[in-house]
């Protein structure tokens, strides 16, 4: 019983850049990871960072490197994702995650917020 909730999406143009922002509360003890995953309309649930509540240790999808960066704040319990620059096909709805196992597929992930609009204009 962990809730996830996003926020920071919107509408932004080409080149620019937008953090997201993910509380986590409840059992958050059951939790090692947080992941961010994005899916557009018709697509995959694609992956796109991880990193690990103690220690900080972070891994970035080839997707998304040396343009998105996952970071955490242990005391607010909160996952961040930074994205610069954004490109329309960064268009899609993006989702947090918690675990105890990382990795790159969904199914490794217990729990899921509701997800945030991110809509990049061209």
């Amino acid at each position: 019983q962990v809730q996830l909730v996003e926020s920071g999406g919107g509408l932004v143009q080409a080149g620019g850049s937008l953090r997201l922002s993910c509380a986590a509360s409840g059992r958050t003890f059951s939790t090692d990871f947080m992941g961010w995953f994005r899916q557009a309309p018709g697509k995959e649930r694609e992956f796109l960072a991880f990193i690990m509540w103690s220690g900080g240790v972070s891994y970035h999808g080839d997707s998304v490197k040396g343009r998105f960066t996952i970071s955490r704040d242990t005391d607010k319990y909160t996952v961040y994702l930074q994205m610069n620059p954004l490109k329309p096909e960064d268009t899609a709805v993006y989702y947090c995650a918690a675990g105890r196992i990382a990795g790159e597929r969904p199914q490794y992930y217990n729990y899921w917020g509701e997800g945030t609009q991110v809509t990049v204009s061209s």
